[in-house]
């Protein structure tokens, strides 16, 4: 599928979490499949069984999910534990830390590119750090194959991954967004709550042959989204971005200037408006597998229930005020 010449009228498909206040794990509460196997029923969301109220259904997901975590807390084995610690600036590329630890825009600007408007572009991990996630994803699943655990998946559209709190990631991907992420949003974002984000999901997800091939046309459930390539060898998954739209003006077609591709590069960042429509194109061959992370604030959300005038980042707002 190709989206370089064309306008057409693409339904939005949102990436929500179903999360609830219940929730343990601070993620997606859908359903769990195995890993690398395909269901015909496309419906994420089972409805109660025979007279089971939605009530009891919440609290026999919510359990289940804690029972999820207590047995990935019990029996796994990490393979590399230095992933799961505090101290992760090692493994971000220098220009990175030089330019956070500068705590100047134009330090932070020096090192990014924006090839077309709203996308962020930056180097951001070292390949050790890439590989050493590849292979504790893969440990991951090679425990979840061999103890017959259902892997939860990270959300209703990616049917391959693994949500990063379930390994025990939860702290130093939250340090992440504070210590880097934050100010850099603040930088580019702060008109959709970048400068106050204050929550994260974050999740690895794999392409390929044996996995999913491409990413359809969707905007996340988040202000700011952080969107690294970790590897490994393939072809093809490039990311097509389609504008920025507000509720209102979300299947309105795209102009030639919001169309832009962006071919993946391991180590490399990207940083965009969880409202940036986009997707990935196929995976023709190889393997590939990205980290996302989804910034979100609650006082973003609360201000825009009470939004009445036109959103200035909405592509198609700014052009109807002008």
């Amino acid at each position: 599928m190709s989206l370089n010449s064309t306008n057409k009228k693409i339904k939005i498909e949102y990436e929500e979490e179903n999360a609830s206040s219940s929730n343990p794990r601070g993620g997606p509460v859908i359903p769990p499949m195995m890993p690398n196997v395909f269901e015909d029923n496309k419906d994420d969301v089972k409805p109660p069984v025979g007279n089971s109220s939605s009530a009891n259904a919440e609290s026999e997901r919510v359990k289940s999910i804690r029972e999820y975590n207590q047995r990935i807390r019990s029996s796994y084995q990490p393979m590399h534990r230095e992933l799961f610690e505090m101290n992760f600036t090692g493994f971000l590329v220098p220009s990175l830390l030089e330019a956070i630890n500068d705590s100047t825009e134009n330090g932070v600007r020096r090192i990014i590119s924006e090839p077309t408007p709203g996308l962020i572009i930056f180097d951001m991990f070292k390949p050790e750090f890439c590989q050493m996630l590849l292979e504790e994803f893969g440990n991951f699943k090679k425990w979840a194959w061999e103890t017959k655990t259902i892997i939860m998946r990270p959300n209703t559209m990616y049917r391959y991954g693994a949500v990063l709190a379930d390994l025990g990631m939860e702290t130093m991907i939250g340090k992440l967004m504070k210590d880097f992420i934050l100010p850099m949003s603040t930088i580019f974002f702060p008109e959709v709550g970048g400068d106050t984000i204050d929550s994260y999901h974050g999740f690895i997800v794999e392409y390929g042959a044996d996995t999913a091939h491409h990413l359809d046309f969707h905007v996340d459930d988040s202000e700011v989204t952080l969107n690294v390539c970790l590897g490994e060898k393939f072809y093809g998954g490039e990311l097509f971005l389609r504008g920025v739209r507000c509720v209102k003006h979300l299947n309105v077609d795209s102009e030639l200037k919001e169309i832009f591709d962006y071919s993946q590069v391991p180590g490399r960042a990207v940083l965009h408006r969880g409202r940036h429509r986009h997707g990935a194109l196929s995976t023709t061959s190889g393997h590939r597998v990205n980290m996302l992370l989804w910034c979100k604030s609650s006082i973003f959300r609360e201000m825009s229930k009470e939004e009445q005038n036109s959103p200035s980042w909405c592509g198609v707002c700014r052009r109807e005020e002008n």
